[in-house]
């Protein structure tokens, strides 16, 4: 034993309070904890299941001494939490992960910029901050490129495909009206055969605990499915597994983590993105894994032992975006998912149904892979999308 373990009845901080939030609370409190939690929603689902709740803006210091006197650790589940904010919280408590690990993964260009010093394999890119640039930057790296916003943005926001002279110009425009300061990185676009996913557990020794490797399917930049184990093959699976665990220990990082890959051929693997956090494509952990992701992030926070990765069952995971949640909802979206063999319905609570908001999930369980797969297809194509 390394570090101080947190036993149960100890108070765990959480900066968000999303449906990752939700579910790690759910899972602390499962595990006998109490859960603090921060997110300037007041409509934010996490809050409604917490012990103690702070729907404030990040920067309220009055609150900030509130949470740190009451978490005797945090951990986060949006890593666009002030850096600052986490640096100050783990001067005072155990904070996974920290704010200098934080600084990295929330700037793509700095997260891209470091990798690519380790020597770990990352697109081609090149930083922008003025159209210029952007013109300059196009022409080493060629058409198309992904012109990506450097902080914030997800779910395909904050970037654009650049594929043509008209895209080019449209994009300076945007370059042209946007505050000085802002920067923006422009990547190679990458042809990839398929998007993987890869959730890596590191704890303060430096042990890791790492999941079957994942693969994904987006829809307008939006994640719709997660198929797992991924059907490729086994060396490209290992491959992944040994960068993912590369990846989380060039950052010395301590908590959840979730490698996003793009399997480009053969074996080839380039770095996508790196979530400090419980990420969206690792929800099948909750049905099919002995400990899930989130009974992870409790676990690392608290300093207890990591648990085990086991599969116990093949899975694809399917997102509810938006108004997929009142087909669910239906009379006969609830009759045809509960008919269903081996689904397993999770909804957010979630009051406002936006365009694009993931409002639930389905996990879709079988004995074999493509029984899944077709379960989950058959569900989307009869229900999905015909509301």
């Amino acid at each position: 034993m390394t570090e101080r373990i947190l036993e149960p009845g100890a108070t765990l901080g959480v900066l968000g309070g999303g449906q990752l939030g939700a579910m790690f609370a759910a899972t602390a409190h499962r595990m006998g904890y109490r859960v603090a939690v921060w997110d300037p929603d007041a409509d934010a689902p996490a809050h409604r299941i917490a012990n103690y709740s702070f729907p404030t803006r990040f920067t309220d210091h009055g609150v900030r001494d509130q949470f740190a006197g009451i978490a005797d650790a945090v951990t986060l589940e949006w890593e666009n939490v002030p850096a600052e904010l986490c640096e100050w919280l783990e001067g005072r408590c155990s904070m996974r992960p920290s704010g200098a690990v934080l600084r990295i993964l929330q700037d793509r260009i700095e997260q891209k910029q470091y990798l690519s010093s380790r020597h770990l394999p990352v697109p081609t890119f090149a930083v922008v901050e003025s159209a210029p640039q952007l013109s300059s930057a196009v022409d080493r790296l060629g058409l198309p490129a992904v012109c990506k916003t450097a902080k914030s943005g997800y779910d395909g926001k904050g970037q654009w495909v650049l594929r043509d002279t008209s895209d080019i110009r449209e994009m300076e425009q945007i370059l042209e009206t946007t505050k000085p300061g802002h920067r923006w990185i422009l990547e190679q676009f990458i042809d990839y055969v398929t998007e993987l996913s890869v959730l890596v557990v590191r704890n303060e020794s430096g042990s890791c605990r790492v999941y079957p490797v994942a693969e994904n399917r987006h829809e307008q930049g939006i994640l719709r499915e997660t198929c797992v184990p991924a059907s490729v093959p086994p060396d490209v699976a290992e491959k992944a597994t040994e960068l993912s665990k590369q990846t989380v220990a060039a950052l010395q990082g301590v908590g959840v983590f979730c490698v996003e890959l793009f399997h480009v051929k053969d074996a080839i693997l380039l770095i996508n993105e790196i979530a400090p956090r419980p990420h969206n494509s690792g929800h099948y952990t909750l049905d099919v894994c002995t400990v899930s992701q989130f009974e992870q992030q409790v676990r690392v926070t608290c300093g207890l032992p990591l648990g085990e990765t086991r599969l116990l069952s093949p899975a694809v995971m399917v997102n509810l975006i938006g108004e997929d949640v009142q087909s669910v909802a239906s009379s006969q979206g609830a009759y045809a998912l509960h008919s269903t063999a081996g689904a397993v319905l999770h909804l957010y609570g979630k009051r406002m149904i936006r365009p694009g908001r993931k409002m639930g999930h389905i996990t879709f369980t079988a004995p074999q892979a493509p029984v899944a797969v077709e379960s989950a297809h058959r569900f989307i194509k009869g229900v999905l999308k015909t509301a």
